[in-house]
């Protein structure tokens, strides 16, 4: 089960072949960082960028949680990827083009036979068609998983569709994915946003991940992260409301009602859980910000 409270607004792809990009990412403010070995390194970079990965994880990135993609297991570089990683000081493995439980039921196996650290968990990339069909079947796969990210970028091309700003192509494969990650206790990640230039379209497809449900958002650029943050953040306005909720419906509790009443609007025990969520999700943000 995974740590619910721990912020993932902004998870940004690093190449792992830049070692000044590496190095770059200790000062930027994503919560969490994807060094890739896998779609952004060419075939003959990949012995040399898995070295670049290891030697830049033994350094750290301060609060930022460092997960690193490697290449499927199918691959030429996939199974010495996994055994380099086992034991690094890496958080997560990200595992490429998931599409059933078997996949995540062998790396954690590999996993365990390298003898690696027990709070090093796996991601699963949901990004072609087949995976959406399997969400529930992967997300239940092994206590190890922590996240679905979803690789939308594949996935349409998969699909033969076009990327429109609505993202009405992806919707469905999308709303599935929060489902199955709700229903099996796993945080989720929206796909990229791939136009750099365009800001608007960013923010309204942060506001629509947020709004589905997503934990926050994958980027491809540093100059996303800043959009990334505010919106899968709760606000000052949402923390200020949650407080208030919370304290409105304890001392409803105390007089002996089983609810509240706050500006017109019934208060049960869901919208406190949810108010206590969004109040562990600040301080957690706050005890990054310090760190900054």
């Amino acid at each position: 089960m995974i740590n619910v409270h721990r912020p993932r607004r902004s998870v940004l792809y690093m190449p792992g072949a830049n070692i000044r990009a590496l190095e770059k990412a200790k000062t930027l403010a994503a919560d969490s960082l994807i060094l890739d070995l896998e779609d952004a390194v060419a075939p003959d970079a990949k012995v040399a960028t898995r070295a670049n990965i290891l030697a830049a994880l033994e350094t750290g990135f301060g609060y930022r949680e460092a997960v690193v993609r490697i290449n499927g297991l199918s691959t030429p570089w996939g199974m010495e990827d996994l055994k380099a990683f086992a034991n690094s000081k890496a958080d997560a493995i990200v595992l490429p083009k998931v599409e059933s439980a078997t996949q995540i039921q062998e790396v954690a196996a590999l996993l365990e036979k390298a003898g690696a650290r027990p709070d090093l968990t796996i991601w699963a990339m949901i990004e072609t068609p087949m995976a959406i069909f399997k969400l529930s079947e992967i997300a239940s796969a092994h206590p190890k998983l922590e996240a679905l990210v979803l690789g939308t970028s594949d996935l349409v091309k998969d699909l033969h569709a076009r990327h429109t700003p609505s993202r009405v192509e992806t919707q469905t494969a999308l709303s599935l994915s929060v489902l199955a990650a709700r229903a099996h206790g796993l945080c989720v990640l929206d796909g990229v946003h791939l136009s750099l230039d365009d800001e608007e379209g960013l923010r309204l497809s942060c506001i629509q991940g947020r709004d589905m449900g997503f934990d926050g958002k994958t980027l491809i650029h540093p100059k996303q992260i800043e959009l990334a943050n505010a919106f899968f953040g709760p606000s000052s306005q949402e923390i200020a409301e949650a407080k208030e909720r919370i304290a409105t419906y304890d001392a409803a509790i105390q007089t002996g009602a089983g609810i509240a009443v706050l500006n017109g609007k019934l208060i049960e025990e869901l919208h406190i859980q949810d108010a206590k969520r969004i109040l562990a999700l600040a301080k957690a943000i706050e005890s990054f910000t310090s760190h900054q």
